[in-house]
C-alpha cells in the first residue's frame, strides 16, 4: 500500500504583544472631543457637570483614590505605560503607577464563569481571530467607571460588557478597538479606539508606583524604624517636604 505524506504549512503564529506599551494620549484627547459615548440623560447630566466643575478648577480627580482603574477606565484612559506579559494560556496586563492595575485575560479555551464574583477589572476571556486577539469581557463592579478623561466619569452601574479586538497596525503600534455595553448609562453600544505604541528596545522596564505615597513622606516611628507618615497640608495640598 503506497503511503500519502501530507504537506502541512507553518502553524499560524500569533503576533507578538510583549513589552511596554505607552498610550497615544493625543489621540485619547482628540476622541474625548469627537467621539463621546451615547450617553442617557441622567449619566449626561452627570456627564455635563463634571466637564463644569473641571473648566471651573475644580475637577473630579477619578483616579486619586487608590482603587484599581477597572475596566474600560484603563484601556481608556490611562497616560502611564503598561506592560503585557504573554505565558501559555494567558496574558497579564500590569500597569504603571498604580500597583492594583493588573489584567488577566485567558486565552487557554474557556468559558466565561457561570456565576462570576464581580471585580474592578471584569473576567477577560481572550480568543484569536486571526491576527486580532479578541478580548470579552463581563462582571464588571458596577462601582468601576466608564470614563472619558481623568476628570469626566461616572459608575458604570452594573450588567457593562466590553469588547475589544486588539491588533497590531505596525510592528510597534496596537490598536484596542472597544465595543462597551453599558445599559444604566449608555443609550447604545460605544465603540472608540485607543492606539498604544511599544518600546521597540524592550529594555524599559515599568516602575512601582502606589498612589497613596503622594500622601505620604518617609517618618520615623516612636522605636525609630522608617515609616512613612501622612505628608503635612498647605494652601495647594500636600507639601512633599523632608523632616
Amino acid at each position: 500500500m503506497a503511503v500519502c505524506a501530507l504537506a502541512f504549512g507553518p502553524a499560524f503564529a500569533e503576533p507578538d504583544l510583549s513589552g511596554v506599551w505607552l498610550p497615544d494620549v493625543a489621540d485619547q484627547m482628540r476622541q474625548e472631543r469627537t467621539n463621546t459615548p451615547p450617553w442617557n440623560d441622567a449619566a449626561g447630566k452627570q456627564v455635563q457637570h463634571l466637564k463644569d466643575e473641571q473648566k471651573a478648577g475644580r475637577p473630579f480627580l477619578l483616579l486619586s483614590h487608590c482603587l484599581p482603574h477597572g475596566m474600560p477606565s484603563w484601556m481608556l484612559i490611562t497616560h502611564n505605560p503598561f506592560e503585557m506579559l504573554v505565558t501559555p494560556g494567558r496574558i497579564t496586563m500590569l500597569g504603571e503607577v498604580d500597583g492594583n492595575r493588573m489584567r488577566r485575560i485567558y486565552t487557554d479555551g474557556r468559558s466565561h464563569s457561570e456565576d462570576p464574583d464581580l471585580t474592578l477589572h471584569g473576567e477577560s476571556i481572550g480568543r484569536w481571530e486571526g491576527d486580532t486577539l479578541v478580548v470579552d469581557t463581563v462582571a464588571i463592579l458596577p462601582q468601576a467607571f466608564l470614563a472619558i478623561s481623568e476628570a469626566v466619569g461616572i459608575p458604570n452601574d452594573g450588567d457593562t460588557h466590553v469588547v475589544e479586538r486588539l491588533h497590531l497596525t505596525a510592528p510597534n503600534t496596537l490598536h484596542d478597538d472597544l465595543e462597551i455595553t453599558a445599559p444604566h448609562v449608555l443609550t447604545s453600544t460605544w465603540k472608540t479606539t485607543r492606539v498604544f505604541n511599544r518600546y521597540p528596545e524592550k529594555h524599559f522596564e515599568i516602575a512601582e508606583g502606589e498612589c497613596a505615597l503622594g500622601e505620604l513622606r518617609p517618618g520615623k516611628d516612636s522605636y525609630g524604624n522608617d515609616i512613612f507618615v501622612p505628608a503635612p497640608e498647605g494652601e495647594y495640598g500636600t507639601v512633599h517636604t523632608e523632616k
